[in-house]
């Protein structure tokens, strides 16, 4: 895999060093094995991105932003501080993480092990899996977007379609099998309480998002990092706000996950047991811009290989005929609607064709004035 060479810059040499490393198959862990000491040039950052990240930077020492931590112990009971807690990081950070969510500790450290144990299998093993089909259920890769991205991220993926229509066990890899279909059970549960949560916050009754399928369908994302040798030239994941309703993530103790706020980036700091919590897309366009589908990106790190475990909750590519707009109940002479309805496939069509360049895909769908 000749892809680790400074080479000519030229778009035609460019292009061949990025199929040269989609054929691998061996994504960025093959790089890594291989004993790569510089990055290849498609990972590294254009001059331009590089000085723009430096006007963003860490909160200043003594400063009080905090991403949230809400305790969900007694959503079956008294649910008003839940509800306050989710309604103030909905419509400020976009943001939060929550406690006794209910999927115990062992499910979580099975399925961080399962992340680690699937990208650390044999090439010849995982690169069966190795898809760019868009409409295949299960499938690994690098970087989604590898040839519209201006640089490639540092990071592999497994990514595997659950519902709405269930997944065949069979297709999922015999060694992280069983962990999968059940974190994805204990995942569906507490997407649907979220979204109780989240309709409440949003004045609706409780099964109003619900309703709209926003709970119906889930893609679960496994997350690799590894070691990276210049990781001040390159990204674990680029800025990006999610396509999705909302993103439930299990991420492991090395951290490196950053939210954009009004002073620039803050660390999301991994909690013990904790799952982070952040709105999607689709949930600031329903919400007409009340709750906030925040930018945050994955800082790459000379420490690895840091995993973590995504899911998104939306219908994805399934087959729907419903139209997603501002909600009806939320709109007003004083609230007018900011966004036109789009449909599932539209937007996510518009996302991938887009790539992750730093933009919201939600200016496209904006009405305007």
């Amino acid at each position: 895999m000749d892809v680790a060479g400074a080479g000519s810059s030229t778009p035609h040499h460019r292009l061949d060093q990025l199929k040269a490393f989609d054929q691998s198959k061996a994504g960025v862990k093959g790089l890594v094995d291989a004993g790569v000491t510089k990055l290849p040039p498609f990972f590294i950052r254009p001059p331009e991105d590089l000085a723009a990240a430096d006007t963003l930077s860490h909160e200043p020492p003594g400063a009080h932003f905090r991403i949230p931590v809400i305790d969900l112990g007694d959503v079956a009971g008294d649910r008003s501080g839940a509800v306050a807690g989710v309604r103030q990081a909905a419509e400020t950070v976009g943001f939060f993480q929550v406690v006794n969510h209910g999927i115990p500790v062992t499910v979580l450290e099975e399925a961080l092990a399962a992340a680690r144990e699937f990208h650390e299998l044999a090439q010849e093993v995982k690169g069966e899996y190795y898809s760019r089909e868009l409409l295949k259920k299960v499938k690994y890769g690098s970087n989604f977007d590898l040839y519209q991205s201006k640089y490639a991220n540092w990071r592999d993926t497994l990514f595997c379609v659950m519902a709405p229509q269930p997944l065949d066990p069979q297709e999922v890899p015999s060694i992280i099998r069983d962990i999968t279909m059940e974190y994805s059970r204990q995942v569906q549960v507490l997407g649907r309480v979220l979204f109780g949560l989240l309709s409440e916050a949003l004045g609706l009754n409780t099964d109003h998002l619900e309703s709209m399928d926003c709970a119906k369908g889930h893609s679960i994302l496994f997350h690799y990092y590894p070691s990276c040798p210049e990781p001040e030239l390159t990204m674990g994941t680029t800025r990006h706000s999610d396509p999705d309703f909302l993103t439930i993530l299990l991420q492991d103790h090395i951290g490196g996950l950053q939210v954009l706020s009004h002073n620039g980036w803050v660390d999301v700091p991994p909690v013990p047991g904790a799952l982070v919590v952040n709105i999607g897309d689709l949930l600031q366009l329903m919400s007409n811009d009340r709750f906030k589908s925040v930018e945050h990106r994955v800082l790459a790190n000379h420490i690895g290989p840091r995993v973590s475990v995504a899911c998104f909750f939306t219908l994805h590519l399934h087959p729907t005929t419903r139209l997603y707009g501002p909600i009806k109940e939320l709109l007003s002479e004083d609230n007018p609607p900011v966004y036109r309805e789009t449909s599932l496939k539209d937007f996510i069509a518009y996302y991938d064709n887009k790539g992750l360049d730093g933009n919201s895909a939600l200016a496209h769908f904006m009405i305007p004035r």
